[in-house]
């Protein structure tokens, strides 16, 4: 009897079902069988069915003799099935990497319950996915099963049958079957949660919900959307026959309300001439089933109570009148914002013709994000060896916490703002400012960029459209000709950045301020920062940071996380700065040893706290090296990442560690230990000879040397020699994450 019995109902869904069906198979999970319905479809869904059947033993093909709908195609399914638990996906839609390793994880963690509901993200046709927006409500904190009464919240999700998983034998034991017609998901999914004695919820997404442009049933025009009425009439019937569940009449009363209203609101679903049967229909069933008792928001109770008494005429015109007041309010907001930007420009430029704060600096990072990179480092070594200075900081509210106490904190697109672009005498950013910024006569403005550059910047772009994603070169160069100073950890940044960035700007060859804090953390440091990020005692742990693809729209790396782990053994861990992990439609962190490290300010400290690093073309590895432990490449699409991006040098030809051009190539070279051998020790001690013959601990401190207080001689001179420096050690260990690095 396998785990999971995943039924696949599949009606004109040609274009989607090997999708659908590949998601499936490709799954870690393999104790599952499939059974792809095929509602008498046609177009090629029963051979495509009949082609999966024949290639794996898991597949049951079924084959309608006439299109019975959704509903009792779902049926047939379930009386094939022998699973334990039964998984329901729609033809068109498709199951995350993983997911039902997950749900099988979280079955067993929580005893085996009725139900588990599990998250979905909505994928649109242009690759954009977007994470349920009430996800919270599958918070996993609290008792882990648990009946509906104890989170009557749950019914504000989404009612589909496909989010989620239910045990069998309580299905049967019930006699749960679905209605024909359309929303057969109704009388499906309020019965079965009302009535399960256990609920369980499971914080992943694990399904990804097509939007296709055309052709959903549900959005379609036709009067068959009149199949509301009855599946309602169905609930109701259910909870009438239950006193036990009469508590759940007024809710179901306020849902069908809601349902109703947004079908009759919904211009592309029936046809105009049979609204007024639709509002009719609807004010009876309201009138049948009113219960009072469960709470109704203030903006909807008008709406409610027009639908209730008939009177259509008169609730459409209140839609109308609060269409109208949204198209206002929008407008309102559009000129208060026009308002606001003119107060803004005129604020400038009369802050602009003031004298300039010579004692002032402004410094932002990454777009304006929270205080890290480069203009950090210079920050504080500013605030240490310039007295009297004042610096502010630009960034979101959100990482505000992350500026210094005696640092001034500056939000984007405020006077305040302003004022500091337009009176300070220094700027210092890894970014571009405010294209609204004029440079005055008599600010320095100093460029610190982002790390060392191996993929293609600046005008180098030019010929590749495909990575540029139409960046404004213009206004690009009017930026560049406002440096001043342009920062540089090597030379060979120096000769990319001033070809890609050309103009009169004075390269500072002085390393990177950034790197400064791998030779100047202790051990005792390195163990706090491992400690709060939850890496175990005696583990090793992998720093793993992707870098972004632009030939990709959706972002997801080429590594199995947890493949790698279980190849790796109990004593590492995974630090894991990954798309997957991070994006809308991302899953949680699905193993406790992968340490979701997606939203971590800084990667200064996930470096330091990791014994080794897995990318593939991040300038993070530039800087790694100081730390002189362990890189590993994954470079599984290298030719295409070429192809899209360009790259400055071949990476392949002169790496930082071992490089590994696919998974099981990867996995070999950690299962034979080569990952941290003298190979790998020789290409690493090449790249930093190389790459950073400045990062010394001491770079902030040249910069600001020269450029805050005008010296040019005396500078600290960069240490010589690698073998002279001495890059933070990580912490004594007993066990296997001693004696990593060579």
């Amino acid at each position: 009897m396998p785990r999971f019995s995943v039924i696949v109902p599949a009606f004109r869904v040609q274009a989607y079902l090997h999708a659908c069906l590949d998601s499936v198979l490709a799954q870690s999970f393999k104790d599952y069988e499939i059974v792809v319905v095929d509602d008498c479809s046609p177009d090629a869904c029963g051979p495509i069915a009949d082609e999966y059947a024949r290639r794996d033993p898991r597949v049951t093909a079924l084959h309608l003799p006439r299109n019975t709908g959704l509903g009792p195609a779902r049926n047939a399914g379930m009386g094939r099935a022998a699973g334990d638990y039964l998984i329901f996906l729609d033809g068109d839609d498709t199951l995350l990497p993983d997911a039902l390793q997950t749900i099988a994880d979280r079955i067993d963690a929580t005893g085996e319950p009725d139900v588990l509901m599990y998250d979905y993200a909505r994928t649109y046709w242009t690759g954009r996915s977007v994470r349920n927006v009430l996800a919270a409500h599958l918070d996993e904190g609290g008792p882990a099963r648990f009946r509906l009464t104890d989170r009557p919240e749950l019914l504000r999700l989404l009612m589909v049958v496909w989010n989620k998983a239910y045990r069998r034998a309580f299905i049967e034991a019930e006699g749960f079957t679905f209605p024909p017609g359309y929303y057969e998901d109704t009388p499906w999914t309020y019965p079965v949660l009302m009535s399960a004695g256990s609920i369980a919820v499971l914080d992943a997404v694990c399904v990804s919900y097509r939007q296709r442009r055309r052709g959903n049933i549900l959005s379609t025009t036709s009067e068959k959307h009149f199949d509301v009425f009855d599946q309602y009439d169905r609930v109701f019937a259910f909870i009438d026959a239950r006193p036990e569940l009469a508590l759940w009449r007024p809710v179901m009363f306020r849902r069908m309300l809601d349902h109703f209203s947004a079908l009759f609101a919904s211009r592309d679903r029936l046809p105009h001439h049979s609204r007024a049967a639709f509002f009719r229909r609807a004010a009876a069933a309201c009138r049948r089933y009113r219960t009072p008792g469960a709470p109704v928001p203030r903006r909807a109770l008008l709406r409610h109570g027009l639908l209730r008494l008939g009177a259509r005429r008169t609730y459409q015109a209140l839609s109308g009148a609060q269409r109208l007041g949204g198209r206002l309010r929008l407008g309102s907001a559009a000129v208060r914002r026009a308002v606001r930007g003119a107060a803004l420009r005129a604020h400038y430029r009369i802050q602009s013709r003031l004298p300039l704060r010579s004692r002032d600096a402004v410094f932002a990072a990454r777009g304006g994000g929270g205080y890290t990179g480069s203009p950090a480092a210079i920050e504080a070594k500013v605030r240490e060896l310039v007295p009297g200075v004042r610096t502010a900081w630009i960034c979101r509210a959100a990482d505000a916490h992350t500026v210094p106490t005696g640092t001034r904190h500056l939000a984007p697109g405020t006077f305040a703002h302003w004022t500091a672009l337009a009176r300070s005498a220094y700027l210092v950013n890894d970014a571009a400012f405010d294209r609204g910024l004029v440079k005055r006569r008599g600010q320095v403005l100093l460029q610190t960029h982002e790390g060392t550059p191996l993929r293609t910047v600046g005008t180098d772009l030019l010929d590749r459209p495909a990575a540029a994603r139409g960046t404004d070169f213009e206004q690009l160069l009017r930026s560049v000709d406002t440096w001043d100073f342009s920062l540089s950890a090597n030379p060979h940044s120096t000769l990319v950045r001033e070809r890609a960035y050309p103009s009169a700007y004075l390269t500072l060859e002085y390393g990177s301020p950034r790197n400064d804090v791998y030779h100047r953390t202790g051990p005792a440091d390195v163990a706090r920062l491992r400690e709060t990020l939850g890496i175990p005692a005696g583990s090793t742990a992998l720093l793993y940071a992707p870098t972004h693809r632009d030939y990709r729209r959706i972002q997801r790396p080429d590594l199995d996380l947890e493949r790698l782990i279980r190849v790796l053994g109990p004593q590492f861990v995974i630090l894991a700065r990954s798309p997957r992990l991070a994006g809308p439609g991302g899953h949680r962190a699905p193993h406790p040893r992968i340490i979701d490290v997606s939203g971590h300010r800084s990667v200064e400290t996930l470096a330091l706290a990791s014994d080794a690093l897995i990318t593939d073309y991040a300038s993070l590895m530039f800087d790694y090296v100081n730390l002189d432990r362990p890189v590993v490449l994954h470079l599984a699409d290298i030719e295409a990442y070429e192809a899209a991006r360009g790259t400055y040098f071949d990476i392949t030809a002169f790496p930082p560690g071992i490089v590994a051009r696919g998974q099981d190539e990867l996995f070999d070279i950690f299962a034979t230990d080569h990952w941290r051998g003298s190979r790998s020790a020789q290409l690493r001690a090449a790249f930093r000879a190389r790459f950073c013959p400045y990062d010394d601990g001491y770079a902030a401190e040249r910069v600001v040397r020269r450029v805050f207080l005008g010296e040019t001689d005396g500078l600290p001179l960069p240490v010589p020699s690698a073998a002279r420096r001495t890059p933070a050690a990580l912490p004594a260990q007993d066990g296997a994450g001693a004696g990593v690095k060579n």
